[in-house]
């Protein structure tokens, strides 16, 4: 009985909806009752596309090769793998300093290299113009092409005007600031060149020299004594005197006591680690920034103090560049053309004894200094026989 009321109540709904309806529409126009009551096509069903569209099937006979031997090529792609990321950068580049130390200290976790490696030493100058013994170092380096780079930090002041330098020289300097000997810059100089050298994955250990170095052996000899030496070589003593101890300034206490404080020769050579702690440190570099200048010369005591302090148990303390300072003063002796002689050069070379890799040894010096443009046609006579190369 229940049910028969609802289907009443239902129908008399209906038939009431629709003549209200009706007297409502009788006022509406005939085009819009059209509009109302006729039934519109539905619109096409759009299915959208799958993203990303299918990869095409492998092409076994062409594309790039990959780890694991298989060679695919993917349209529009023109490379697949590490190609830009490991190329030697340039060594001109619109980078600030606080951005190329940035760049410069990403560092990949893995140890293994996906990629065939070649240690490479990265001989860095810090000079004033030009090099002007360029074609000495020229034949130093000949022939070995892939196990250096060469990196120049020059005075902004320098246009670059250097026709004693050859190829191997060209496009090497570095984006460069104004160096004061003696002022805090020699130091921001060195992390400048660092920093650019360390953007090459490739190089492994990094060597600071000056436009008046060269080179004591052949290629072959140092770079062989460089990459198998299980040391690296910053100069590192304490000196009581008013040179040593005497520069230091207490207000860096605690962070480096008197103790600790330490000096040694400008002219390094440091291994990837160090490199990267150097160049990415704050602590120290602001400390020595503020609290080593004049008559303290940083460039001789932050980098043995801050190696001294982090790294003393794989430092060789001592440089590998050989320099005269037996006749006073606070710079080295030069050597000009008549000084340049065989016997200096084998003195150089074999003058003392030093500790390498846990063994006594004579080859205790790969570089020299501090020799003048016009010592360069007796250095270049004497190379063949003396140094072994060219």
């Amino acid at each position: 009985m229940k049910h028969i009321k609802i289907r009443l109540f239902q129908q008399n709904f209906s038939i009431l909806k629709g003549i209200s309806l009706t007297f409502y529409l009788k006022d509406v126009p005939i085009t819009l009752k059209k509009k109302l009551f006729t039934i519109q096509p539905s619109p096409p069903l759009i299915v959208p596309p799958k993203w990303p569209p299918p990869s095409p099937p492998l092409n076994q006979e062409q594309g790039v090769t990959m780890n694991n031997n298989i060679k695919r090529k993917i349209p529009g792609v023109g490379r697949i793998g590490l190609t830009d990321y490991i190329k030697p950068p340039e060594a001109m580049h619109d980078m600030m300093d606080d951005e190329l130390i940035w760049r410069a200290s990403m560092v990949p976790k893995a140890k293994i290299f996906p990629f065939n490696r070649t240690p490479k030493v990265a001989f860095m100058f810090l000079a004033r113009g030009s090099l002007p013994l360029a074609p000495l170092w020229e034949r130093f380096f000949k022939g070995h092409e892939g196990r250096y780079s060469i990196y120049i930090h020059s005075q902004p002041s320098f246009k670059g005007d250097a026709p004693e330098e050859g190829p191997i020289f060209h496009a090497r300097r570095v984006p460069s600031k104004r160096v004061d000997w003696g002022e805090f810059s020699m130091v921001d100089a060195e992390r400048r060149l660092l920093a650019n050298a360390l953007l090459d994955m490739s190089n492994e250990r990094f060597v600071l020299l000056s436009e008046a170095c060269i080179p004591l052996y052949n290629f072959t000899t140092i770079y062989t004594y460089i990459m198998n030496s299980t040391k690296t070589f910053v100069e590192s003593y304490d000196e009581w005197g008013p040179v040593g101890r005497g520069r230091y300034n207490s207000q860096m206490t605690p962070w480096v006591t008197i103790e600790q404080w330490r000096k040694g020769s400008q002219w390094f050579e440091l291994d990837r680690e160090i490199a990267l702690d150097m160049i990415t440190d704050q602590k120290y570099f602001n400390l020595f920034k503020d609290f080593c200048r004049p008559a303290c010369y940083s460039d001789e005591h932050y980098l043995p103090t801050f190696v001294t302090m982090r790294y003393w148990w794989k430092n060789g303390n001592r440089t590998l560049t050989w320099v005269d300072w037996t006749k006073g003063g606070p710079h080295p002796t030069k050597f000009a053309r008549t000084e340049v002689t065989r016997e200096l050069l084998h003195q150089m070379r074999t003058g003392i004894q030093c500790m390498y890799n846990g063994e006594p040894t004579s080859m205790c010096y790969l570089f020299a200094r501090k020799f003048l443009p016009s010592a360069l046609d007796r250095l270049l006579k004497f190379a063949p026989k003396v140094m072994m190369f060219g």
